[in-house]
């Protein structure tokens, strides 16, 4: 895996977060996906059990509710590649109104970008 496919991933994993579309959601990850929301969580399983948690139609210890309108996700990218092993940060900043002030900034490795990914989705 090259770091930019790792790139583009992030890129369309920030499509998915902002749209919540199904679809898009499901086209990350494989189908027998094993996904924690925080590294100590007992993981979901499959991708379909993946998108039903992340629209919040089945719940799942660790997952948060949906996003606040309109927060801003930057991935920095991939700070590190090794074979099918990628890491990479980012940054959510949420406002407290559109167009209002910062209400809240995480820096963070990204909760999923420590992963062995399958094949990159084509980024619409």
């Amino acid at each position: 895996m090259e770091k930019a496919e790792v790139d583009r991933w992030l890129q369309a994993y920030v499509e998915a977060w902002k749209s919540y579309d199904g679809k898009q959601i499901g086209e990350l990850f494989s189908e027998d996906v094993r996904y924690r929301y925080h590294p100590s969580d007992e993981p979901v399983v499959g991708r379909a059990e993946l998108v039903r948690s992340w629209l919040g139609e089945a719940s799942h210890p660790g997952a948060s509710d949906r996003d606040k309108p309109a927060p801003t996700m930057r991935p920095t990218g991939a700070v590190a590649v090794d074979g099918d092993v990628a890491v990479a940060t980012g940054s959510s900043t949420y406002l407290s109104s559109p167009g209002g002030p910062v209400d809240e900034v995480y820096d963070k490795l990204l909760r999923d970008a420590v992963r062995r990914l399958g094949p990159v989705p084509r980024v619409h």
